[in-house]
């Protein structure tokens, strides 16, 4: 049974004089990242593989996660529609049991709401959902999940 993990990226600094794509990390969404990787490692949810936008915020919460995870940077991630990022998952190899998705909202938020019809209310920066899904990647649909974690970096 697959397993996805759907992460928001952490908090970003404001972006004064730089494109969005090119907003880094605030000194809290460092903090934040850190903690997320110490709870997937402690919860046993170190992924198999990492889909992650090629913002330099998303980029950098996954070097704050600090995961030795293979890793394939999706610029359609950042496009932030959830039909792209239900592709993605589609197309990950079945010998992928474990997958983190790192990427925006509010495409995140809404994949995860899409999957399992039970999100919750909100999904704030570094938010992180487990689904369970039942079939392969491939037969990944909106409904076919089960929320089975939901945390936040105040939790």
């Amino acid at each position: 049974m697959p397993t996805l993990i759907v992460l928001r990226h952490a908090k970003a600094a404001e972006g004064a004089g730089l494109a969005d794509i090119d907003r880094p990390l605030a000194p809290r969404g460092g903090r934040d990242a850190a903690a997320t990787g110490d709870r997937l490692r402690a919860d046993g949810l170190v992924p198999d593989l990492v889909l992650c936008s090629t913002a330099v915020r998303t980029r950098e919460t996954l070097e704050g996660l600090a995961l030795e995870s293979p890793v394939e940077y999706e610029p359609g991630i950042y496009d932030n529609r959830v039909e792209t990022l239900l592709s993605l998952i589609r197309e990950v190899d079945d010998e992928v049991g474990r997958l983190l998705l790192i990427g925006h909202n509010p495409s995140a938020h809404q994949l995860v709401y899409d999957l399992t019809g039970d999100a919750p209310e909100a999904f704030p920066t570094c938010a992180m959902a487990v689904i369970e899904l039942p079939d392969g990647w491939a037969d990944t649909r909106p409904g076919t999940g089960t929320l089975t974690l939901h945390r936040t970096p105040r939790d």
